[in-house]
């Protein structure tokens, strides 16, 4: 009951405040047709999407390290991994990475960086604890084939397209969520569901009210757009996500063969990594498809399917076996 009294009030205001805009537009200026309000409206949408693009583009990789709680590490902090970094890079012709670090009981791994020029490498504490440093060299080759693929610039920008998406539903979510009538406005002897009927059959009268003003085809208009950002954006954000993401696993697997010339180290790493139990804490659905394996567990049971961010690890080691 409270989350159908949330989106009833939700719908009722967007209808509102677009529909008093859209009227006061439509009044001010009578020779405008509903194609040139779109294409007003999708002219501010784009030079808005600009500047976020470029924010993104000067601070998107430490975005997502922050957002990992990735601390970045000099050589004296671990010269091993140092060393199986800067090897990696000379194999592949690349600048040196930053080195990046962890601190989480979970074996994971991730590269990111909008070129080679400005790429990182943050690996956690769990996997140093884990490998050797033949498997840990894997792993490295693995994250520099990425870079050197621009595998990273692309995964940032998915990582970022989905970030923006999921954070614009959280914040409807939220202001939905506020919107939900409080039982401390309950009046005293009133029951809770005498309340929320009272509660429901007024909003679905403003509704009506509103739409009868805005005349119908104004106010699917806004109910559409209103569903397309609550259901079908995020599902067309991840959906990219997770075609990208799952070919370049693939990729970065045989490139990383080519450079460390050692496939039964990386297969035995992956093996490691496919039976650590520990959930790395600091993860998201956004940046989750830039680990080398896929950090939410929950979701592992999808790793045959079109919804995951990763190809099966034990697909990936079969592969590997046959090199």
């Amino acid at each position: 009951m409270p989350l159908v009294a949330a989106l009833l009030v939700t719908l009722t205001v967007t209808f509102i405040a677009g529909g008093v805009w859209l009227r006061s537009i439509l009044v001010s200026l009578p020779e405008l047709t509903p194609i040139d309000l779109f294409l007003i409206i999708a002219g501010i949408a784009a030079f808005f999407s600009c500047i976020y693009c470029l924010l993104m583009y000067t601070g998107g990789d430490r975005a997502v390290l922050r957002s990992v709680q990735a601390g970045r590490i000099r050589h004296d902090d671990d010269p091993e991994l140092f060393n199986c970094v800067e090897e990696m890079a000379i194999a592949a012709g690349v600048p040196m990475p930053r080195v990046y670090r962890i601190d989480d009981r979970a074996a994971n791994a991730m590269a990111t960086g909008w070129d080679p020029e400005h790429a990182s490498i943050a690996v956690t504490a769990g996997l140093r604890e884990l490998l050797s440093r033949d498997e840990l060299q894997g792993i490295i080759a693995h994250e520099m084939s990425h870079i050197r693929n621009y595998d990273t610039r692309l995964m940032l920008m998915t990582s970022v397209l989905v970030g923006a998406v999921e954070g614009l539903c959280d914040s409807c979510e939220s202001w939905m969520a506020k919107l939900v009538p409080s039982r401390d406005l309950m009046p005293e002897g009133m029951k809770p569901l005498q309340f929320y009927v009272i509660y429901l059959v007024v909003v679905i009268t403003i509704i009506s009210l509103t739409m009868l003003w805005l005349g119908p085809l104004t106010a699917l208009g806004i109910l559409l757009a209103l569903f397309a950002i609550l259901a079908l954006a995020p599902l067309s954000a991840r959906g990219i996500q997770f075609a990208v993401s799952r070919e370049r696993e693939y990729l970065a697997d045989a490139s990383a063969v080519d450079l460390a010339r050692n496939p039964q180290a990386l297969a035995s790493a992956l093996f490691k990594i496919d039976h650590d139990r520990h959930r790395l804490r600091a993860v998201n659905g956004a940046t989750a498809h830039l680990f080398i394996a896929n950090p939410l567990r929950r979701f592992s049971r999808l790793g045959h399917t079109v919804f995951a961010s990763h190809p099966p690890l034990k697909e990936r080691i079969r592969h590997l076996a046959t090199m």
